[in-house]
């Protein structure tokens, strides 16, 4: 019998980047585990292949249901956060690099994410998705080529980063607009989820004058509510601000760096997204 257990954590890391819904994640990996529950073992050779296939066909089956629901989402989608530890690697798990994959249409974030964050070989990863190498090898360069051009630019240590982020919160706190947009990078990008359910920018924020500007503004109107507390945890690798009111996850933001400025926000406040977070 498969040692599913064994497999838990990798599979989970493949359908979490895939969907970038924790819940939707969870409900593939156990369904993988349903099927490999009836899968005879001795035609199993490879188990870490054989589940990556069933997790991985399961999560493109699932992106071309959740399509619809993508192109009629009020506003910016970001990723539901994922508390995780320090150590984790941020380049593949950050809210940024989770914001590049939904660029990528659902078979380029497959073959990118299997080859390159994954490990697995061209020939591995054309028998997941079903197709012949040659034409994995064109959608990698193709999906690979778009990743170098937006990828987040970690150049930055951890000590860099908690540095921004502790300037970010001070100049949001004291709403200093100029002192906040001396923190970001000229092509600063904001992303604002609110899923049409709160207050949020409908479209994404760019530039450092016309973001400080918005996320002042923001930050002015949850820091007036008389039982707003803000704390910071890891999530996604990165330490990221958590603001509740009443001791309700209300807000996250997380940002990104180039080790200098700021180079992308990401300010999540759809409160179904924030809800399996917990309370204070």
């Amino acid at each position: 019998m498969i040692d599913l257990e064994e497999h838990r954590l990798a599979l989970f890391g493949i359908a979490y980047r895939m969907l970038g819904d924790r819940a939707e994640a969870e409900d593939v990996v156990q369904e993988t585990f349903f099927k490999a529950r009836d899968a005879d073992a001795e035609v199993v050779a490879s188990p870490r292949a054989w589940l990556s296939t069933v997790v991985m066909r399961l999560c493109l089956d699932h992106l071309k249901s959740a399509r619809v629901r993508r192109e009629q989402y009020v506003g910016p989608w970001l990723p539901e956060p994922l508390p995780t530890d320090a150590a984790v690697d941020r380049e593949t798990i950050s809210m940024a690099f989770m914001v590049l994959l939904e660029t990528l249409s659902p078979i380029e974030r497959a073959v990118f994410l299997l080859h390159d964050v994954f490990d697995y070989t061209h020939a591995e990863v054309a028998a997941i998705v079903q197709e012949q190498e040659a034409t994995v090898r064109q959608i990698l360069h193709r999906a690979k080529a778009h990743v170098v051009a937006r990828r987040p630019r970690f150049s930055g240590t951890r000590e860099q980063h908690a540095l921004l982020l502790d300037g970010f919160i001070q100049a949001c706190i004291a709403g200093d607009v100029e002192g906040l947009s001396r923190l970001l990078a000229a092509d600063v990008v904001c992303y604002t989820d609110g899923g049409g359910k709160v207050v949020a920018a409908t479209k994404p924020v760019r530039g450092a004058a016309e973001t400080a500007r918005f996320v002042t503004r923001l930050a002015r109107g949850g820091a007036g509510a008389r039982d707003a507390t803000f704390d910071l945890i890891v999530l996604n690798g990165e330490m990221t601000l958590v603001g509740r009111i009443g001791g309700r996850v209300d807000t996250i933001v997380s940002i990104a760096t180039d080790g200098e400025r700021i180079t992308e926000i990401d300010i999540l406040r759809n409160p179904d997204k924030l809800a399996r977070l917990a309370p204070s």
